[in-house]
């Protein structure tokens, strides 16, 4: 019998799916924290994350027995992947599952941010008509920076081609695709982009790739959405700036410590914000959820 433990919630199809493998145990305990997880985790085969979860080296060394950690989504940044390389325990994830489900909501983002969507419907859950406050530019005719361009990337530029964007991206290897997208170096991108999103993984090469620095080289009035990963972007020269002019408007859907404690960035009136949910559709989390159960029947199952 081989032990599965969902340290997050799975999709309800997938998880039953998975309590019908033969030869399959698996128990629900969600919410854990670090030493819950160090108590819970030995006995286990396989531990199955999405991204509130941490699997920590303290965590990880605690198994006994665990020969695999799934993540149901795309970043790796919530495991030790290296403690877990030093242990033999494979790590996989679903990196295709979610892909459309984040760049809809990445394009969500970009229409909200510069037609001020979410400014206009609070105005108007506070019983006010301020229709002149409201104006905004169409996406038709920008030059949207796209910062990483792997799958969600190249599904976001999908999207900003039909609505007759022109689409640059910068990635630290070849882009393949059959768009018209330019590849371009990053300062290039800074200083050329009306809108940058960001699509790329927190690394220790990643952290705070947009910081004063980088905010310097943008165009004036840019638009900035992140649905990548917190901590890719500095959250404090993001705020600075937006207080300069130099950053008209951002949305933003991830952030350095989730959940958000220092809400100043979030607050600033330029901001549209999301509590994480990129990847929140039914239909990729269906998808992400299966193709778990695929990676555990594969390598556990008899």
């Amino acid at each position: 019998m081989k032990k599965i433990l969902l340290a997050d919630s799975l999709d309800k199809e997938a998880t039953e799916s998975l309590k019908a493998v033969p030869g399959f145990e698996v128990v629900e305990k969600t919410g854990l924290d670090e030493a819950e997880l160090i108590k819970t985790v030995p006995g286990f085969n396989a531990v199955v994350v999405r991204s509130a979860t941490k699997l920590t080296r303290k965590v990880i060394e605690a198994s006994q027995g665990l020969e695999i950690i799934v993540r149901a989504g795309i970043g790796l940044d919530n495991i030790d992947v290296a403690a877990a390389k030093d242990k033999g325990i494979a790590v996989a994830n679903t990196p295709a599952a979610t892909s459309i489900s984040v760049a809809e909501h990445t394009f969500g983002l970009m229409l909200a941010a510069i037609r001020k969507h979410g400014q206009a419907n609070l105005s108007m859950k506070a019983h006010k008509w301020e229709k002149k406050l409201f104006s905004g530019t169409e996406l038709y005719g920008k030059t949207l920076g796209l910062i990483g361009c792997g799958r969600i990337g190249l599904e976001v530029a999908r999207r900003a081609v039909a609505f007759g964007m022109k689409v640059i991206a910068f990635d630290i290897i070849d882009i393949k695709c059959d768009l018209s997208l330019k590849q371009v170096p990053l300062d290039e991108l800074l200083g050329q982009a009306d809108i940058i999103s960001l699509h790329l993984p927190k690394t220790e090469q990643s952290k705070h790739m947009l910081g004063a620095a980088a905010f310097a080289k943008m165009k004036p009035g840019v638009v900035l959405v992140n649905a990548a990963r917190g901590g890719v972007v500095d959250e404090k020269a993001l705020l600075d700036a937006l207080n300069a002019g130099r950053v008209r408007a951002a949305a933003v859907d991830v952030f350095e410590k989730e959940p958000v404690e220092d809400f100043s960035l979030v607050d600033h009136p330029s901001v549209i914000a999301t509590p994480h949910i990129g990847a929140a559709a039914e239909e990729g989390q269906k998808r992400a959820g299966m193709e778990v159960v695929r990676i555990l029947k594969e390598q556990l199952a008899s």
